[in-house]
Protein backbone atom coordinates (compact mmCIF):
# COMPACT_ATOMS: atom_id res chain seq x y z
CA UNK A 1 0.00 0.00 0.00
CA UNK A 2 1.61 3.23 -0.83
CA UNK A 3 1.10 6.63 0.53
CA UNK A 4 0.78 10.01 -0.71
CA UNK A 5 3.49 12.14 0.54
CA UNK A 6 1.85 15.23 2.15
CA UNK A 7 3.33 19.00 3.51
CA UNK A 8 4.12 19.17 6.68
CA UNK A 9 1.40 21.28 7.83
CA UNK A 10 1.98 24.37 10.30
CA UNK A 11 -0.44 24.49 13.12
CA UNK A 12 -0.75 28.41 13.11
CA UNK A 13 -3.15 29.91 10.63
CA UNK A 14 -2.30 33.43 9.12
CA UNK A 15 -5.32 34.02 7.70
CA UNK A 16 -8.62 32.79 7.07
CA UNK A 17 -11.60 32.62 5.07
CA UNK A 18 -14.85 30.94 6.21
CA UNK A 19 -17.86 30.76 3.59
CA UNK A 20 -16.84 34.14 2.22
CA UNK A 21 -19.19 35.02 -0.15
CA UNK A 22 -18.74 38.07 -3.01
CA UNK A 23 -21.93 39.30 -5.19
CA UNK A 24 -21.53 42.04 -7.65
CA UNK A 25 -25.06 43.45 -9.14
CA UNK A 26 -28.43 42.32 -8.21
CA UNK A 27 -31.35 40.66 -9.87
CA UNK A 28 -30.82 39.60 -13.52
CA UNK A 29 -26.97 40.89 -13.52
CA UNK A 30 -26.14 39.72 -10.36
CA UNK A 31 -22.77 37.80 -10.19
CA UNK A 32 -21.53 35.47 -8.19
CA UNK A 33 -17.99 36.01 -7.36
CA UNK A 34 -17.30 33.71 -4.48
CA UNK A 35 -19.63 31.45 -3.42
CA UNK A 36 -19.09 30.18 0.29
CA UNK A 37 -15.20 29.67 0.47
CA UNK A 38 -13.78 28.22 2.95
CA UNK A 39 -10.01 28.07 2.91
CA UNK A 40 -6.91 28.80 5.64
CA UNK A 41 -3.46 30.13 4.40
CA UNK A 42 -0.79 28.37 7.11
CA UNK A 43 2.48 30.04 8.70
CA UNK A 44 5.28 29.67 6.86
CA UNK A 45 3.36 28.23 3.40
CA UNK A 46 3.48 29.30 0.25
CA UNK A 47 0.21 28.83 -1.52
CA UNK A 48 -0.84 29.21 -5.58
CA UNK A 49 -4.35 30.36 -6.12
CA UNK A 50 -5.24 29.06 -9.76
CA UNK A 51 -8.43 28.86 -12.17
CA UNK A 52 -10.28 29.74 -15.20
CA UNK A 53 -10.33 33.60 -15.92
CA UNK A 54 -13.54 34.68 -14.08
CA UNK A 55 -13.15 31.74 -11.32
CA UNK A 56 -12.81 34.52 -8.57
CA UNK A 57 -9.24 33.79 -7.68
CA UNK A 58 -8.31 37.23 -7.84
CA UNK A 59 -11.21 38.24 -5.88
CA UNK A 60 -10.93 35.68 -3.40
CA UNK A 61 -7.35 37.03 -2.56
CA UNK A 62 -8.49 40.79 -2.64
CA UNK A 63 -11.06 39.81 -0.22
CA UNK A 64 -8.82 38.34 2.22
CA UNK A 65 -5.86 40.75 2.18
CA UNK A 66 -8.94 43.10 3.25
CA UNK A 67 -8.51 45.27 -0.44
CA UNK A 68 -12.08 44.79 -0.94
CA UNK A 69 -15.22 44.11 0.73
CA UNK A 70 -17.20 40.77 1.05
CA UNK A 71 -20.97 39.91 1.12
CA UNK A 72 -20.88 37.49 3.87
CA UNK A 73 -18.47 35.41 5.76
CA UNK A 74 -15.99 35.82 7.45
CA UNK A 75 -11.69 36.44 6.89
CA UNK A 76 -9.10 36.43 9.74
CA UNK A 77 -5.62 37.83 9.29
CA UNK A 78 -3.99 35.91 12.42
CA UNK A 79 -6.92 36.42 15.26
CA UNK A 80 -8.09 39.44 13.78
CA UNK A 81 -11.84 39.38 12.05
CA UNK A 82 -11.73 41.66 9.27
CA UNK A 83 -15.45 42.57 9.26
CA UNK A 84 -15.26 44.05 12.94
CA UNK A 85 -12.63 46.80 11.44
CA UNK A 86 -13.59 50.38 10.93
CA UNK A 87 -12.15 51.85 7.37
CA UNK A 88 -8.85 53.65 9.20
CA UNK A 89 -8.16 49.87 11.26
CA UNK A 90 -8.18 48.46 8.13
CA UNK A 91 -5.75 50.67 6.89
CA UNK A 92 -3.59 50.00 9.84
CA UNK A 93 -4.15 46.11 9.45
CA UNK A 94 -2.87 45.99 5.75
CA UNK A 95 0.10 48.61 7.00
CA UNK A 96 1.44 46.40 9.70
CA UNK A 97 0.46 42.94 8.91
CA UNK A 98 0.34 42.55 5.10
CA UNK A 99 2.76 43.02 2.08
CA UNK A 100 1.31 43.29 -1.78
CA UNK A 101 3.21 42.21 -4.68
CA UNK A 102 1.83 43.67 -8.00
CA UNK A 103 1.81 42.56 -11.10
CA UNK A 104 3.04 46.52 -12.29
CA UNK A 105 5.43 46.83 -9.82
CA UNK A 106 3.92 50.01 -8.17
CA UNK A 107 7.14 51.89 -7.50
CA UNK A 108 7.20 55.47 -7.32
CA UNK A 109 9.25 57.20 -10.06
CA UNK A 110 11.02 59.84 -8.33
CA UNK A 111 12.54 57.56 -5.49
CA UNK A 112 15.59 55.35 -5.25
CA UNK A 113 15.03 51.82 -5.08
CA UNK A 114 16.28 52.58 -0.94
CA UNK A 115 13.83 54.88 -0.60
CA UNK A 116 10.79 52.56 -1.91
CA UNK A 117 12.05 49.60 -0.38
CA UNK A 118 11.55 52.00 2.98
CA UNK A 119 8.32 53.76 1.78
CA UNK A 120 5.97 52.05 3.54
CA UNK A 121 7.47 52.28 7.15
CA UNK A 122 8.86 56.28 6.19
CA UNK A 123 4.97 57.00 5.50
CA UNK A 124 4.16 55.86 9.17
CA UNK A 125 7.21 57.12 10.83
CA UNK A 126 8.36 53.46 11.58
CA UNK A 127 11.93 52.74 12.13
CA UNK A 128 13.04 50.42 9.84
CA UNK A 129 15.00 47.03 11.38
CA UNK A 130 18.51 47.79 9.47
CA UNK A 131 19.36 44.17 10.23
CA UNK A 132 16.25 42.52 8.48
CA UNK A 133 16.16 45.10 5.64
CA UNK A 134 19.83 44.14 4.98
CA UNK A 135 19.13 40.82 4.85
CA UNK A 136 16.10 41.10 2.60
CA UNK A 137 18.55 43.14 0.12
CA UNK A 138 21.05 40.79 0.26
CA UNK A 139 18.94 37.82 -0.31
CA UNK A 140 17.37 39.59 -3.34
CA UNK A 141 20.99 40.72 -4.60
CA UNK A 142 20.07 44.47 -4.90
CA UNK A 143 22.70 45.74 -2.83
CA UNK A 144 24.45 47.32 -5.89
CA UNK A 145 21.11 48.75 -7.30
CA UNK A 146 20.28 50.66 -4.02
CA UNK A 147 20.68 53.96 -5.89
CA UNK A 148 18.80 53.86 -8.83
CA UNK A 149 15.44 54.53 -9.85
CA UNK A 150 13.23 52.57 -11.27
CA UNK A 151 13.85 53.94 -14.74
CA UNK A 152 17.27 52.45 -14.48
CA UNK A 153 16.17 49.32 -13.36
CA UNK A 154 15.11 46.17 -15.41
CA UNK A 155 11.41 45.24 -14.65
CA UNK A 156 13.25 41.90 -13.09
CA UNK A 157 14.97 44.30 -11.13
CA UNK A 158 12.03 46.34 -10.57
CA UNK A 159 10.03 43.36 -9.39
CA UNK A 160 12.45 42.70 -6.73
CA UNK A 161 12.56 46.11 -4.92
CA UNK A 162 8.78 45.42 -4.84
CA UNK A 163 9.26 42.10 -2.99
CA UNK A 164 12.00 43.51 -0.97
CA UNK A 165 9.77 46.33 -0.23
CA UNK A 166 6.85 43.69 0.78
CA UNK A 167 9.41 41.45 2.90
CA UNK A 168 11.21 44.83 5.02
CA UNK A 169 8.35 45.60 7.21
CA UNK A 170 7.82 41.81 8.26
CA UNK A 171 4.34 41.62 7.55
CA UNK A 172 2.79 38.65 8.65
CA UNK A 173 1.69 37.73 5.23
CA UNK A 174 2.26 38.79 1.70
CA UNK A 175 0.30 38.82 -0.92
CA UNK A 176 0.89 38.82 -4.58
CA UNK A 177 -1.39 39.24 -7.61
CA UNK A 178 0.49 37.93 -10.50
CA UNK A 179 3.65 39.17 -9.43
CA UNK A 180 5.68 37.96 -12.55
CA UNK A 181 2.86 39.00 -15.27
CA UNK A 182 5.26 41.48 -16.69
CA UNK A 183 8.54 39.88 -16.49
CA UNK A 184 10.19 37.55 -19.08
CA UNK A 185 11.11 34.00 -18.04
CA UNK A 186 14.33 34.16 -16.60
CA UNK A 187 13.15 37.30 -14.29
CA UNK A 188 9.92 35.70 -13.72
CA UNK A 189 11.90 32.63 -12.28
CA UNK A 190 14.07 34.75 -10.03
CA UNK A 191 11.55 36.61 -8.32
CA UNK A 192 9.41 33.17 -7.71
CA UNK A 193 12.83 31.48 -6.41
CA UNK A 194 13.37 34.46 -3.75
CA UNK A 195 9.75 34.52 -2.54
CA UNK A 196 10.48 30.51 -2.48
CA UNK A 197 13.52 31.50 -0.37
CA UNK A 198 11.60 33.98 1.80
CA UNK A 199 9.09 31.16 2.98
CA UNK A 200 11.74 28.81 3.29
CA UNK A 201 14.89 30.46 4.53
CA UNK A 202 13.14 33.92 6.76
CA UNK A 203 9.31 31.44 7.82
CA UNK A 204 7.52 34.24 5.19
CA UNK A 205 3.60 33.23 4.69
CA UNK A 206 3.04 33.83 0.53
CA UNK A 207 -0.38 33.62 -1.34
CA UNK A 208 0.19 34.30 -4.95
CA UNK A 209 -2.37 34.42 -7.57
CA UNK A 210 -1.00 33.29 -10.97
CA UNK A 211 -2.57 31.31 -14.39
CA UNK A 212 1.09 30.19 -14.90
CA UNK A 213 1.66 26.46 -14.25
CA UNK A 214 5.43 27.32 -13.95
CA UNK A 215 5.14 30.02 -11.36
CA UNK A 216 2.47 27.64 -9.63
CA UNK A 217 5.22 24.74 -9.42
CA UNK A 218 7.50 26.61 -6.46
CA UNK A 219 4.27 26.89 -4.07
CA UNK A 220 3.94 24.43 -1.27
CA UNK A 221 0.07 23.83 -2.94
CA UNK A 222 -1.93 25.28 -5.14
CA UNK A 223 -5.60 25.58 -4.58
CA UNK A 224 -7.97 26.07 -7.98
CA UNK A 225 -11.08 27.86 -7.73
CA UNK A 226 -13.89 27.26 -10.42
CA UNK A 227 -17.23 29.41 -10.42
CA UNK A 228 -16.76 31.29 -7.22
CA UNK A 229 -15.86 27.92 -5.78
CA UNK A 230 -12.82 25.76 -4.27
CA UNK A 231 -12.94 22.66 -6.90
CA UNK A 232 -9.54 20.86 -5.92
CA UNK A 233 -6.14 21.83 -4.14
CA UNK A 234 -2.63 19.83 -5.11
CA UNK A 235 0.31 19.35 -2.70
CA UNK A 236 3.54 19.62 -3.83
CA UNK A 237 2.95 20.87 -7.33
CA UNK A 238 4.70 20.28 -10.08
CA UNK A 239 4.30 22.73 -13.66
CA UNK A 240 3.09 19.19 -15.55
CA UNK A 241 0.57 18.42 -12.83
CA UNK A 242 -0.53 21.86 -12.46
CA UNK A 243 -1.04 22.23 -15.91
CA UNK A 244 -2.71 18.83 -16.67
CA UNK A 245 -5.50 19.91 -13.76
CA UNK A 246 -6.19 23.42 -15.53
CA UNK A 247 -6.53 21.23 -19.09
CA UNK A 248 -9.37 19.14 -16.90
CA UNK A 249 -10.83 21.80 -15.90
CA UNK A 250 -10.95 23.88 -19.12
CA UNK A 251 -12.63 20.16 -20.77
CA UNK A 252 -15.53 20.24 -18.08
CA UNK A 253 -16.13 23.58 -18.89
CA UNK A 254 -16.48 22.96 -23.00
CA UNK A 255 -18.59 19.58 -22.03
CA UNK A 256 -21.01 21.32 -19.14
Amino acid sequence: MTTTPTVPRATAVAARATELTKVYGQGETQVVALDRVSVDFRQGEFTAIMGPSGSGKSTLMHCVAGLDSFSSGSVRIGDTELSALKDKQLTQLRRDKIGFIFQAFNLLPTLTAMENITLPMDITGRRADQAWVQKVIDMLGLSGRLKHRPTELSGGQQQRVAVARALASRPEIIFGDEPTGNLDSRSGAEVLGFLRNSVRELGQTVVMVTHDPVAASYADRVIFLADGRIVDEMLRPTADGVLDRMKAFDTKGRTS
